[in-house]
């Protein structure tokens, strides 16, 4: 991965893209770095993710609070303040939230 450049992001000039689930909609903030990507992330109430993912990931909670499924059948809840690490092909995950959330997800080459 090349080196980045001391830089600030101020997220409300990121445009928001929105991404459709089984139920609920998340809307995304990406910037791509090379093979890092910084995404903030806002699921709508009653989100649940369309995938079971294997990508790793680093996840901070900002705002609300969310389930981690994993294909294990464990449930992880993850509030404001929390975060959770896993690298790609770790384990399948997806993402579920009566409420809400906002989170900041960090994720790319360096998860492999």
């Amino acid at each position: 991965m090349s080196s980045i450049p001391f830089q600030t992001i101020n997220w409300d000039t990121i445009e928001k893209t929105e991404h459709i689930g089984t139920t609920g909609i998340a809307y995304w903030q990406t910037i791509q770095l090379g093979g890092l990507r910084i995404r903030k992330v806002t699921y709508s109430k009653g989100y649940l993710v369309d995938h079971w993912c294997q990508k790793g990931h680093i996840v901070h909670c900002l705002e609300g609070d969310f389930i981690s499924e994993l294909d294990s059948g464990e449930h992880v809840q993850l509030s404001k303040g929390m975060t959770y690490a896993v690298s790609d092909d770790v384990s399948s995950h997806r993402s579920i939230t009566a409420n809400g959330v906002e989170l900041l997800i960090i994720d790319g080459d360096f998860l492999k």
